[in-house]
């Protein structure tokens, strides 16, 4: 009894531990697009306002409207005891999909992207917490009123990709402490961080249609101040920049979903060739029978058969009445003049109107007859 009860925990342990997996991998991945984002631009990082402040570097993020625009780089009043790890946009599968950033004890994975200031790829060695306070590493990052200061050494990559995967990106992949990290509890972004981003979606100047991957607000030194002594412009575009070849919207079709929809359409063409009309009229068909079965309908749903059938043919009703919309583009290639010879789903139409006549005798009569009498057979 123990064992199998020890068997049971350790199911739902692997079902639990699964689910986890999933659901970090739902959240992790936010928007997907065909379009890969611009090179990173190069600029100088503002004066840090104060001690207590960590630096949250500068990205590109997605408007559905407009294609890409510039998140200038700021800092932020962390979280005591907390870093972060900045978001990137990473290929797979077709698509370039936006890893949203978090706050959490250690540095997890962020592509592999040279962000700079602290933020070559791997890691972060712009400062570190001791204790309740943030030591900052004066050879990379700009502070000049804080005295928790060290020098550190750090080997600059002047490489400006803005993404991980696909041609021409990163090829970087997860160390096995950025691993672990990513598993560890994290915090969303802070509600700054969030109205800084959208703050930087309302004004068409970051969009790199408009700066050509080197925006004029690059950087500032609080989050949501985009004007005044604090704002740093670009210096220059990362690399030369090259208009996407489709509109924002076309590039929000993602590659997946749409080759899902695609092998779907394609499968049910295959295995419903012809006979889709005809499957969706016997299932109404059936309905009709059972509803007719019951005596006190049975006089009153001949009539309707009859009312129904007087000006039109069989095949044009069960044409009009049976067709799916998902099929309606299967149904428009095919011809359906030739459903009254072949299709066998159209004798049931024939027989609900109980003659002993055979099927093809009834689909002559053009007007509506008077009430059959119960002592014929109907």
């Amino acid at each position: 009894m123990t064992k199998h009860r020890s068997v049971r925990w350790l199911v739902f342990a692997v079902m639990m531990l699964s689910l986890s997996t999933a659901s970090f991998a739902q959240i992790a991945v936010g928007i997907s697009v065909r379009v890969g984002p611009p090179a990173l631009p190069v600029y100088a990082q503002p004066v840090a306002p104060g001690p207590g402040y960590l630096w949250t570097p500068g990205y590109w993020a997605w408007n559905d409207d407009a294609g890409y625009y510039w998140v200038p780089g700021t800092w932020v009043v962390a979280p005591v005891g907390m870093l972060w790890t900045p978001g990137y946009w990473g290929f797979a599968d077709g698509v370039y999909g936006w890893h949203r950033g978090y706050w959490g004890p250690h540095i997890g994975f962020y592509g592999g992207v040279n962000y700079g200031f602290g933020y070559g790829g791997v890691g972060f060695a712009g400062g570190e917490w001791r204790g309740r306070s943030f030591y900052y590493n004066r050879s990379v990052t700009n502070v000049t009123n804080v005295t928790n200061v060290y020098n550190k050494t750090v080997i600059v990559n002047e490489n400006h990709v803005a993404f991980n995967g696909g041609e021409g990106g990163v090829s970087a992949r997860p160390t096995h402490e950025e691993e672990m990290a990513e598993h560890e509890h994290h915090t969303e972004p802070l509600a700054a961080q969030t109205r800084h981003e959208h703050m930087a979606s309302q004004n068409k100047q970051n969009f790199a249609s408009a700066n050509h991957g080197r925006p004029a607000i690059a950087a500032t030194a609080k989050p949501g101040v985009f004007s005044g002594k604090g704002v740093v412009a670009a210096k220059s575009a990362g690399a030369p920049y090259k208009a996407p070849a489709m509109s924002p919207k076309q590039a929000r079709a993602s590659a997946p979903a749409a080759t899902h929809a695609s092998n779907s359409k394609n499968a049910n063409n295959k295995t419903k060739p012809v006979s889709h009309p005809a499957t969706a009229s016997n299932k109404n068909n059936t309905v009709s029978k059972k509803a007719s079965t019951s005596p006190a309908n049975k006089t009153s749903n001949t009539k309707a058969q009859h009312t129904a059938h007087s000006n039109e043919t069989h095949a044009a009703k069960a044409s009009a009445t049976s067709a799916s919309p998902s099929h309606s583009s299967h149904s428009a290639s095919q011809p359906h003049q030739s459903a009254p010879k072949s299709s066998p789903a159209l004798k049931p139409v024939a027989q609900h109107q109980s003659a002993p006549k055979p099927a093809p005798q009834q689909q002559q009569h053009s007007a509506p007859k008077p009430a059959p009498k119960p002592s014929k057979g109907r």
